[in-house]
């Protein structure tokens, strides 16, 4: 049984400000107080971790530590089978220091060429507390890859990613209707049934 989170203060430990914002929303008909990493200037670590858990899991335990309350980490990617997996965990590197994901974008596709374009985005949500306790959830959804980019909402790979059963990319949807269906909307709905009953 996951550990319930009882505080009123949640560090959400990413400096990516487009994932803080979906997080914070995501959190918003809970009431707790969102305390954004950067806020409290904490440090990102590295994310050495093999896996989109093992990375959440170290961002999460280290935000906990350094200041002291419960952290949620997010550490999320778009999967391309064709690229053996590729970009995976290292979506947002792709992006370069810039972290410019038109380039990042076009480099995909550049090298899906004319394979197959099925694709997936995980996310891997850890909350971690400063004891060291970590409850870890997960969430996928699966689609394709189109080209050229369409739509200027979300962020990172979503306007070139359509969802199974869509036909606009995640760039192009109503954010209350990507929440609706996201990787990340997969794994807050585990999250919030076993922590914030």
């Amino acid at each position: 049984m996951a550990r319930p989170l009882t505080e009123k203060s949640l560090v959400v430990a990413s400096h990516n400000p487009g994932k803080v914002r979906e997080i914070s929303a995501l959190l918003a008909p809970f009431g707790l107080k969102v305390i954004p990493a950067a806020e409290l200037s904490l440090a990102e670590p590295v994310e050495d971790g093999a896996t989109f858990a093992e990375n959440a899991k170290i961002k999460a335990l280290a935000a906990a530590r350094a200041s002291g309350l419960p952290a949620l980490s997010d550490d999320s990617g778009l999967v391309v089978p064709a690229l053996d997996g590729a970009p995976g965990i290292y979506s947002a590197r792709w992006a370069g220091p810039s972290k410019d994901f038109t380039i990042a974008m076009r480099k995909v596709i550049d090298d899906v060429a004319d394979c197959d374009r099925s694709a997936h985005f995980i996310c891997a949500l850890a909350l971690a507390w400063p004891d060291g306790t970590i409850e870890h959830f997960e969430g996928r959804v699966d689609g394709a890859l189109v080209w050229p980019m369409r739509g200027q909402g979300g962020f990172g790979y979503d306007p070139i990613f359509v969802a199974d059963g869509h036909d606009i990319t995640f760039g192009e949807m109503d954010p209350d209707d990507k929440h609706a269906i996201s990787h990340r909307a997969e794994a807050f709905k585990k999250f919030t049934a076993a922590c914030l009953k």
